[in-house]
């Protein structure tokens, strides 16, 4: 399992009106939870006034790390439906989001959670979809001499070089498909004196 779906950018302002409430819903790619925090604070500054900033979110190839967030709605009746729009769309390093500004009547739960989930549905409508491959880092450390070889290999494997350092002995880190990883290892050991993949 070397892929994995995603949202390729974020989506904000996927508007819904339920009597007299708005719902917003805003959709982000994370790779990490400091990210998240980051986006949710973001949020709260945006729409301080607003009434709930509901969540849920998945990280991690299978979705292993998720969270669903009600915010002070009633139990299940917020986060919940948002999750399920993600696992319904099979996304994972995606951050869900709607927030509430209350316009005075009460929807009760089963009208709460029919407008979270309309809102957390047209909001991931609104964004592309695209499948990524895992990556892995590698850090390699050779002679100066075997530059042109190094970066030939690299080239054939469509590495991205993240950084390089020349000197007697180079160093270059690097991010090569994870589904690539032990072929690559194959051919680095033969040549190398020293490199790390991870």
């Amino acid at each position: 399992m070397f892929e994995f779906q995603t949202i390729e950018h974020e989506t904000e302002d996927v508007l819904l009106k339920e009597k007299g409430s708005r719902f917003i819903g805003f959709a982000y790619p994370v790779m990490s939870e400091a990210e998240i925090k980051n986006k949710l604070q973001n949020l709260r500054n945006l729409h301080p006034k607003a009434t709930h900033h509901c969540y849920a979110y998945r990280l991690g190839v299978q979705g292993e790390n998720y969270r669903a967030n009600d915010d002070g709605e009633p139990s299940g009746s917020a986060g919940l439906p948002i999750y399920n729009q993600l696992l319904a769309h099979h996304l994972t390093n995606v951050l869900l989001v709607v927030i509430r500004y209350y316009g005075g009547t009460k929807l009760g739960v089963s009208g709460l959670v029919k407008a979270y989930k309309e809102t957390a549905k047209s909001t991931l409508e609104h964004t592309k979809i695209v499948t990524k491959e895992l990556e892995s880092r590698i850090e390699l450390k050779f002679k100066f001499s075997q530059q042109n070889v190094i970066f030939g290999l690299l080239n054939r494997y469509k590495a991205k070089i993240i950084s390089f350092e020349a000197a007697d002995i180079c160093q270059i880190v690097a991010s090569v498909r994870t589904s690539q990883k032990e072929s690559i290892s194959d051919e680095l050991s033969e040549m190398l004196l020293e490199f790390n993949i991870s």
